[in-house]
Order: C-alpha cells, then sequence, then structure tokens
C-alpha cells in the first residue's frame, strides 16, 4: 500500500492561483504529519494532506512509531498526528500534553472501540462466551501448534500498544499473545479463517469494515476503569492492574505546541477536520477489500466532500 498520497488538485476549480494559495501560507517550511500501519489513518491523514496542500501549503508524511512518536511532535520535529485513539493512547498522549510541547487539537468526530473478538460461528463450539471467564474452558479449542496448550490471541501489530499481555496475566487467562506483523496480515488471517470457519480470537477495532462484514462479537472483560489500569485494588483482581476490558472513547488528533503560531491557517483546519465511523468504515472497505487504490479513494472523498474541507481552509 503506498503510504504517500497523489493529491488532487482543485485549485482551478476553487478559483484559486497557485500563488493566491501561498500568499495565504504562513511559512513555506513543510508540515510534517505521521503515518502508522493502518488503513484508516493513512486515509486520515492522507486527506489532511491534501486540504493542507489545497491551502498552499507544503507537507510532508513521516513514517512513525505510533506511541513513541511523541518524542518526535514535543521537540518539534513531527506536528501533527491525526488518529490518537482513546483506547488506546490516551496515556501516552496525555503524557506527552503534560510536557507542555504537545496540543490536542480536538476529536476527529470518530469513536473508537477495540477488543478481543471472536466469529459468531464460535459462540456454538464456546457456549460461555461473550463473557471472559468462558475463555479459560475453551482456551484448547482456540490453541494453535504455535501456542498449545494455551489458546492463541491475535493481537495488533506491537507498536500498538494495547495491554493485552498484563491482561492475560492479571486474569490468569490460559492464552498467549501473537501479535500480526501488520494490519493487512491480521486481517488476511481472519478473511481466511472465517472461510473455513476456523477458531479464532483476535483484536478487531472499530471504526473498520471487519465488524460490519463479518458477524461476531467482542469478549465481555470487566468493565473498564481509569483506576483498574493503575490501582490494583480496583479491580478483578487485587494483585494486578489491567484487569479489566479496553477503554473505549473518541479518537483525537494532537500535534507539536508551536504548530498553531508558525502555521495558523493550518492549525485552524486540522481543528476542523471530522470524520464519522461510518465514512470512515466504508473507505477502509474500499481499500482493503474492494483493493482500490488509497490514493484514489482520497481523491473521490475530496471530490464528494468539496463544500465540507473548503470551509476548513477558509
Amino acid at each position: 500500500m503506498r503510504q504517500t498520497t497523489r493529491l488532487i488538485s482543485l485549485g482551478m476549480a476553487l478559483g484559486l492561483s497557485a500563488g493566491a494559495a501561498l500568499a495565504q501560507v504562513e511559512s513555506e517550511d513543510p508540515i510534517k504529519l505521521t503515518l502508522h500501519d493502518w488503513t484508516g489513518q493513512f486515509i486520515t491523514t492522507n486527506i489532511m494532506a491534501a486540504v493542507l496542500e489545497e491551502a498552499g501549503y507544503n507537507v510532508e508524511l513521516v513514517q512513525a512509531d505510533y506511541l513513541a512518536q511523541f518524542s518526535g511532535i514535543e521537540s518539534g520535529d513531527l506536528h501533527v498526528a491525526m488518529e490518537l485513539w482513546a483506547t488506546t493512547a490516551a496515556d501516552a498522549m496525555n503524557a506527552s500534553i503534560a510536557t507542555g510541547n504537545t496540543v490536542s487539537f480536538g476529536e476527529t468526530g470518530m469513536q473508537a472501540k477495540e477488543e478481543w473478538w471472536y466469529p459468531i460461528y464460535m459462540k456454538e463450539k464456546c457456549p460461555g462466551l461473550p463473557d471472559w471467564k468462558a475463555l479459560n474452558a475453551c482456551a484448547e479449542l482456540f490453541a494453535t501448534a504455535e501456542t498449545a496448550p494455551k489458546g492463541r490471541y491475535l493481537g495488533g501489530p506491537v507498536t500498538w500498544g494495547g495491554y493485552d499481555e498484563e491482561r492475560i496475566a492479571s486474569l490468569g487467562l490460559n492464552y498467549e499473545v501473537i501479535h500480526a506483523g501488520t494490519d493487512a496480515a491480521m486481517f488476511a488471517e481472519l478473511e481466511a479463517a472465517y472461510q473455513r470457519q476456523d477458531p479464532i480470537l483476535m483484536w478487531i477495532y472499530s471504526p473498520h469494515w471487519a465488524p460490519i462484514k463479518y458477524p461476531g462479537e467482542w469478549i465481555e472483560f470487566p468493565a473498564y476503569s481509569a483506576e483498574c489500569y493503575t490501582d490494583p485494588a480496583a479491580g478483578e483482581n487485587p494483585a494486578a492492574a489491567y484487569d479489566c476490558g479496553k477503554p473505549t472513547g473518541p479518537i483525537y488528533k494532537a500535534g507539536w505546541v508551536g504548530l498553531e503560531g508558525k502555521w495558523p491557517g493550518a492549525a485552524k483546519a486540522i481543528k476542523a477536520f471530522t470524520m464519522t465511523n461510518e465514512e470512515m468504515g466504508a473507505m477502509v472497505g474500499k481499500v482493503d477489500v474492494e483493493g482500490i487504490p488509497l490514493e484514489d479513494v482520497v481523491d473521490e472523498w475530496m471530490t464528494a466532500n468539496e463544500a465540507v474541507w473548503t470551509k476548513w481552509i477558509e
């Protein structure tokens, strides 16, 4: 998959010459937006890059680790992170904001859910599901040659965080986390398992096409609380933290504290960016399922939503 964008040129359609657009730009230095390793984030970031370039800004897309990117943001070497999920990045984001060098640019409009998930046909084979307490009784069912006698949980790429190993230990689950190498590999394995009706227990997130295309359920862990992640006494196991489910919540935008002073028009556009779960799920499906090139999906969104994004850069 391409991790750079082919931006459509709507300047002529908007009646803007290149000179007019550039005259509004406060600095021609590149605004650096971070790219990670899942399709939705590529789409979000490429759309924002396309909008900023239509306003005349110089934009660079920079590959960066999802959680480790904050050191670059704090130093001003990186400028904008377009998707920070409350489910997995809240701790790192809040710690970075506390330094005074990172600021939130607000919510994207999308609501995040990430949790252990199984296809619905597994419920007949493990009838106690979706209760997490049924997992150990079905560990052998989910086991593979790689993990037996432990069950296998297919986690996301290790850079995503999520405390799955800690959750397994604190809840006494007879499972081993096997991290997918990439987002694409994880969902390719789901497709193959579903076609064969094979057992699979894995990380699924929303917004995404997978929980729409494939009927299934998320495991119901003890309810998340902030204290569960920090105070062992607050959860199911009084001797360990992370003994609860993952949080749900908004997907945020954040970036370097100096961006608004250097590129105020760009900061305004980034704050204005908004997207729905339904829009994002449909676009991810076009790329991952239909095989439409990512840049074409971005171009299509830009054309269809011209009246939306032009307001962001007014």
